[in-house]
């Protein structure tokens, strides 16, 4: 993902929503930029040993997929995703054998895809396939998205604080 501003302070709503989950989206490859292979995966969270910073970029990746795909756009569910029947909760986290930049890659394509599923729904469309009463707006997706990576980036940042010292929103040296 290139890098990304903040939205401007009199952007309308769609620009400031996109714009901040943009931003967001934009931190989780900075916080990975320069970690070895070993520490992508390192487990230094003893009781949560599936946040490493590789298990939560394919977390993202599939959150993205679930609200913009199968949510938004309505696309079916045809076993692809990592919640299959029988499968454990955090399926999608048990990536120990898939490269860091594999997954940043598929993260990225991910977020471009939702941002291209979205690109002519109103604010106000809902989920499809879901019962009326149920159905999120994609005004309340983006939103939740926001808080979604906004809530992944911290625990990044906080995880490539105990790996090696790297602390904010700036790249490593």
């Amino acid at each position: 993902m290139t890098e990304v501003q903040r939205p401007a302070l009199a952007a309308g709503e769609r620009e400031q929503l996109i714009g901040w989950l943009d931003l967001q989206r934009s931190f989780v490859r900075m916080k990975c930029l320069g970690l070895s292979a070993e520490d992508a995966h390192r487990k230094v969270v003893p009781t949560s040993p599936l946040m490493t910073p590789a298990g939560l970029v394919a977390h993202l990746r599939w959150v993205e997929y679930s609200w913009f795909q199968l949510g938004m756009a309505g696309v079916p569910d045809t076993g692809q995703t990592p919640w299959v029947e029988g499968a454990h909760e955090d399926a999608e986290m048990f990536v120990d054998d898939v490269p860091l930049e594999q997954l940043l890659d598929e993260y990225d394509a991910e977020c471009r895809q939702s941002n291209a599923t979205i690109a002519d729904l109103p604010l106000d469309a809902v989920e499809q396939g879901r019962p009326a009463e149920k159905a999120a707006s994609l005004r309340y997706v983006l939103c939740h998205m926001i808080e979604e990576t906004a809530r992944h980036v911290g625990h990044l940042d906080i995880i490539r604080e105990l790996l090696d010292g790297s602390t904010g929103y700036t790249k490593p040296d």
